[in-house]
């Protein structure tokens, strides 16, 4: 397959050559010079966070589709059965519908870029800051943040680039960049070596972090809530429960209520919900052009608004209208009520990203919050075979939720099993927060997209017996084992990387 595509591709990577090869690789990225004061410091590192919300001059100039976190959701979103893409566009993210990757696509080329730019960023101020002699608590809190970011941005190049670790843990993961003076040409880690490091260095940075900043900062508790998924995406059961358990009991994070729940993201901020956010202000309003929002959500001048909750999602939430998290996703009807369609899909807009100060297109995206705790801890119990205190912990979500009325209490109902409810009520919960296709694949289920939408390029609605998936036809059941399901390395990377393999 891979040799196939670049045959394909040739002619339009010679029309690329002029420009890619001006792209500085990320592995040879720097950073100003750092001072060793406390406040030089804590600028570069806030500077590195900077980088997960700016649009970053990449490939010679600036484009406001080009944004770490616009990216992040769009690849893994948009890739799933929650989202359905209303029309065809020219803009990459298209790639993640239809599975039409290639090594030359913009957004995932910018993805990897600005992750390893961040990377070694953090890496510049922790070789700084471990030059002090006797550092104060202050930097200490700095040095943690960087470990705890080095750690996040390894992890999410390994979920986008390489196959989950619960099928393949020795293949080819994603460079590991833990030094400024690592070579210019290096090979792929491992996946099990990447959690290597990711775990060490979370764990490293909540050793260090005892002067928290609040949650638009790394935290402990945030490297502690970064370990419990990485373990669970492990399959390391005790330590997904354990972890998950030390951000619970800290005692410093409530579950939002049904009341306050339809505000949460608004007010991400200042949710005692939320463990760690990108905070966004007012100055980082992109409005129709580069947020996330503007993607998923119109009130008909704020944003594009050609991506849809899908029938899927709403299909699963259906038995329960009383569900507050419903409130998050908005019908576009016209004055007799009629939810309008285009080419052909209803129109079910999403606004997770949306109303922060009111603003239609502002958000401060959430990266941890407390359900997911109560989440991952449930999924490891089953596995662990804990069944009534799995369901226990998925019940203090759905009471929350406005649910009170169908709790589990403890008992299986008939026909599903313990792990069926898990990763549903994972599904509901952590919908549009970029969860979802990673949730499916590493416990090796098959992603179900039955449904007409642009995923299906070529087809028209009319063309498709929704019953049964057309003959010759990939994109709609996705198999864990499709190499599909994970992104090219950039072409950045294979042409100036010489040591760093394709994917297949």
């Amino acid at each position: 397959m891979q040799k196939k595509i670049f045959w394909i591709l040739s002619p339009l990577l010679l029309l690329l050559a002029s420009c890619v090869k001006d792209v500085t690789p990320s592995d040879a990225i720097t950073t100003a010079t750092l001072t060793n004061s406390p406040e030089g410091l804590k600028n570069a590192v806030n500077g590195a966070y900077a980088l997960f919300k700016d649009h970053v001059a990449f490939a010679g100039s600036t484009d406001d589709n080009n944004m770490y976190l616009r990216q992040y959701f769009q690849a893994s979103d948009f890739a799933s059965d929650d989202i359905v893409c209303g029309q065809t566009t020219t803009d990459a993210l298209y790639y993640s519908f239809s599975l039409g990757h290639t090594p030359t696509q913009t957004n995932m080329r910018y993805f990897w870029y600005i992750s390893y730019k961040i990377i070694s960023d953090v890496n510049t101020v922790i070789e700084s800051a471990e030059k002090v002699a006797s550092p104060d608590a202050t930097t200490q809190q700095l040095l943690g943040e960087c470990y705890f970011l080095r750690a996040f941005a390894h992890f999410n190049l390994a979920r986008f680039y390489a196959m989950p670790y619960t099928i393949s843990p020795t293949g080819d993961g994603v460079i590991l960049r833990t030094s400024t003076s690592d070579p210019a040409l290096k090979a792929r880690a491992t996946v099990q070596q990447v959690y290597q490091q990711v775990i060490a260095d979370a764990a490293k940075g909540a050793d260090l972090m005892v002067q928290g900043r609040g949650v638009q900062y790394a935290t402990r508790e945030a490297a502690w809530a970064l370990l419990s998924r990485a373990y669970l995406y492990e399959g390391n059961n005790d330590s997904t429960i354990y972890y998950s358990n030390k951000v619970i009991n800290s005692g410093k994070f409530t579950l939002s209520t049904a009341t306050t729940y339809p505000t949460l993201f608004a007010n991400a901020a200042a949710s005692p919900e939320t463990i760690f956010c990108i905070a966004f202000t007012t100055t980082d309003d992109y409005g129709k052009f580069g947020s996330i929002a503007s993607m998923i959500y119109s009130d008909g001048n704020s944003g594009w608004g050609e991506e849809f909750a899908s029938a899927s999602i709403r299909d699963s939430m259906a038995a329960h209208p009383e569900d507050v998290r419903w409130q998050y996703i908005v019908p576009l009807k016209d004055g007799g009520g009629v939810i309008q369609k285009k080419n052909g899909i209803e129109t079910y807009y999403i606004t997770k990203f949306s109303f922060q100060g009111g603003s239609p297109t502002l958000s401060s995206p959430i990266m941890f919050r407390l359900a997911e705790m109560y989440l991952n801890k449930a999924e490891a119990e089953v596995k662990a075979g804990q069944t009534a205190a799995a369901l226990d912990d998925v019940d203090m979500i759905r009471k929350n939720r406005g649910l009170d009325g169908s709790l589990y209490n403890g008992t299986l109902p008939s026909g599903y099993t313990a792990l069926d409810l898990v990763l549903n009520e994972r599904r509901i919960e952590l919908a549009f927060e970029g969860h979802r296709v990673f949730d499916v694949y590493r416990n090796k289920r098959s992603l179900n997209r039955t449904y007409w939408g642009y995923h299906l390029p070529g087809l028209k609605e009319t063309d498709i017996n929704l019953s049964k998936q057309p003959v010759g036809y990939p994109n709609m059941i996705i198999t864990p084992d499709n190499p599909k399901i994970i992104y090219y390395i950039p072409i950045d990377e294979v042409q100036t990387n010489t040591l760093c393999k394709q994917n297949n």
